[in-house]
């Protein structure tokens, strides 16, 4: 059994359009009922939504998209007011803090925080803001009254990408680019080499870093994803998959110039990468963080805001492989049996390597 709460019927209702709906009943506003005790909002009160953004912001293709696809499906369909800010490459950890504070003294007391970076700063802030009610992507290490931690399962996703690229490639060779070693992109790199290795045990696995913390620079760096993805084709890798948010585009480059294939990350990126390069990607881990952020925003709308760690796994829905391309549809029975597998139990995906 997974310890974090499922959300199994919010992925459902998202495919469906998350139509709102309301109650007649009067909210459990009890402490630990799910309920805030402030009511919810008056009829007509618009709700401020701070997004804090990680390095690279919206126009990422990539995980920061996903999270700004999540603010503009609520703004769409809930009464919504909001202010974005995005994070700077090598900058210091006040300047989140402050980023953060900005956001609520101009009184959007909603805040997504968009990346485990924000962790520190998240800790901080919501101890010094009990009222605000912030939604912390990727990360539990902040916890609070005030604080959900919207988690996923990127372990299993990566899993099937992996299973892909073994059943792909040509050489036996793949390749993985990590934006930054910490030990959520290690899931991603865990789940990648256990699922290339469970179609092919003997398959090489190459695996490239491009920045150690505190240096965030490598999810927004094309160039070092380009130089990075460069070796590993010329090393006969011919699928290189990427955990690197916007410094993918570079991986997608160049395998491009080489003529080989890439996997993408967080969001469908033969969907949102450059055109020039969308040939080249033979399916993507989505994991969707549009839907846990619009689950936030939703909660809050609905006066059901609940602190604690919400899971959005395979089982749930909350990742996934894509197959726009039609690149994978051939094996798309095999990845689906794994993913079943996963689903009941009698395939455990690693989370370290």
């Amino acid at each position: 059994m997974r310890h974090a709460t499922k959300v199994a019927a919010v992925i459902a209702a998202a495919a469906l359009g998350l139509a709102a709906c309301g109650s007649s009943e009067t909210p459990d506003t009890t402490p630990g009922a799910g309920g805030t005790g402030t009511g919810a909002p008056a009829a007509g009160e618009q709700i401020k939504v701070g997004m804090a953004y990680d390095v690279g912001g919206r126009g990422d293709q990539s995980f920061n998209d996903a999270a700004a696809a999540g603010l503009d499906k609520a703004k769409a369909e809930l009464n919504i007011d909001s202010k974005e800010a995005v994070a700077q490459n090598g900058e210091a950890e006040s300047a989140r803090e402050e980023r953060l504070q900005q956001l609520i003294d101009a009184d959007y007391t909603n805040i997504v925080a968009v990346g485990f970076a924000y962790a520190q700063s998240v800790a901080k802030v919501a101890a010094e803001n009990p009222d605000v009610k912030f939604a912390l992507i990727d990360s539990t290490d902040a916890k609070g009254a005030n604080i959900e931690n919207v988690t996923f399962a990127e372990h299993e996703g990566s899993f099937l990408v992996g299973a892909a690229a073994a059943l792909k490639t040509k050489t036996n060779v793949i390749g993985f680019v990590g934006g930054v070693e910490t030990p959520l992109i290690k899931k991603f790199e865990a789940g990648y080499i256990a699922g290339a290795k469970a179609v092919k045990p003997d398959i090489e696995i190459k695996v490239q870093y491009l920045t150690q913390p505190p240096d965030f620079s490598g999810f927004g760096d094309v160039a070092k994803g380009k130089a990075a993805a460069e070796g590993m084709y010329q090393a006969n890798a011919d699928i290189v998959y990427h955990a690197a948010g916007g410094s993918g585009g570079g991986v997608f480059q160049a395998a491009k110039a080489a003529n080989k294939l890439a996997i993408g990350v967080d969001s469908d990126q033969a969907l949102t990468a450059d055109e020039a390069v969308r040939d080249v990607i033979l399916t993507s881990m989505i994991k969707k963080v549009d839907v846990g952020v619009y689950d936030f925003i939703k909660s809050i709308s609905d006066d059901k805001f609940a602190a604690g760690e919400k899971s959005f796994d395979l089982e749930a829905g909350g990742v996934d492989y894509s197959t726009t391309g039609g690149k994978i549809d051939d094996i798309k029975a095999q990845l689906d049996e794994f993913k079943q597998k996963i689903i009941s139990g009698e395939i455990t995906v690693p989370t370290t390597p």
